[in-house]
């Protein structure tokens, strides 16, 4: 059976991608720092339902230490390293920069040595829409410019990516690079606008909408993106690919569906738009369709409703999550 060392296992897509690989029948080594960027609690949480799996075995490993990467990946052989462990959120980069650099430029280039010192064929990195910054024309293709990034966040995942392409130049690993765009599902990040704004109009909290909410989103559904990376892990050479939905929708839009789910009425409180933010993203996966054969199947309502019943179900802790 095939094994996998993932990288970010209590990340809310490093989560759902180890369920789907438990699922098949695949072992996981999952490795995690646990760390702040936004609260762990709900890191906790996603990892006690993966703990009692068969397959699945976890140590708290922070991905910039190499010699406690080298004690890991010295327990098993693996057919891949599934990258998705990231400090995540571009306005928090804003205030600390270096630890964004640290964890995605330092790290990821820890994993790629790791793969080839130990002879592991294959990574998948994630990375993320924001590398495109906001000057490219829609739908964003992967041949689109990524020398402008908006944030320290897309910065460090833009110089993750060309430490990858590096290293497949130099060493020949094969890499496959994947820009998520706006995951959002179940158990998602509670510092992202959908959680937030479930949170906010269930509580009767006045939302805080940056911008008049007509700025529009590829929001994509979390176990969508999952499968993706799974089929990422085939053998590509070195590749970049979108993974989206393909179908932008409006924050208000979104915000709309949020009220309908939970039969409520929203407050708005509008604060002006943040600096790092861009208009629009919109993917095109005509590349992940072809390469992967993959394509999104969840459409937002669904993805909606049932994040708004994830949220009902674990209502009593989950509403004292901190946002930011």
């Amino acid at each position: 059976m095939p094994a996998f060392l993932l990288t970010g296992a209590a990340g809310f897509i490093g989560h759902w991608v180890a369920r789907q690989l438990l699922d098949g029948g695949a072992e996981v080594v999952g490795i995690d720092n646990l760390n702040d960027a936004y609260d762990p609690r709900i890191k906790t949480w996603r990892l006690a339902r993966l703990q009692h799996r068969s397959g699945f075995r976890f140590t708290r490993v922070d991905i910039a230490d190499r010699a406690a990467l080298d004690a890991v990946s010295a327990t098993a052989p693996f057919d891949a390293v599934l990258h998705l462990a990231a400090r995540a959120g571009a306005p928090r980069s804003v205030e600390k920069p270096h630890s964004y650099i640290t964890a995605n430029a330092t790290g990821t280039q820890n994993l790629l040595d790791l793969c080839t010192a130990r002879g592991i064929p294959k990574l998948v990195l994630a990375s993320t829409s924001s590398v495109y910054g906001g000057g490219n024309p829609l739908p964003l293709s992967e041949e689109g410019d990524t020398g402008r990034p908006r944030s320290p966040y897309a910065a460090s995942k833009r110089a993750a990516e060309a430490l990858a392409h590096a290293h497949h130049h130099v060493h020949g690993l094969d890499i496959t690079v994947l820009r998520y765009f706006t995951v959002y599902g179940p158990a998602g990040r509670p510092d992202m606008s959908l959680f937030r704004f479930i949170r906010w109009i269930r509580e009767g909290v006045p939302i805080v909408l940056h911008g008049d909410g007509s700025q529009s989103r590829d929001f994509t559904y979390v176990a969508d993106v999952a499968r993706g990376t799974i089929r990422a892990a085939a053998p590509l050479g070195f590749e970049v690919i979108n993974l989206g939905s393909s179908a932008p929708v409006e924050l208000r839009e979104a915000l709309a569906l949020i009220e309908e789910c939970l039969g409520r009425r929203a407050t708005i409180l509008p604060e002006p738009v943040q600096r790092v933010d861009v208009r629009a993203t919109w993917a095109d996966i005509g590349k992940a369709r072809r390469l992967l054969g993959w394509e999104p199947t969840t459409a937002l309502q669904e993805g909606i409703e049932r994040m708004v019943k994830w949220y009902l179900d674990n209502r009593e802790w989950a509403r004292k999550l901190v946002l930011s």
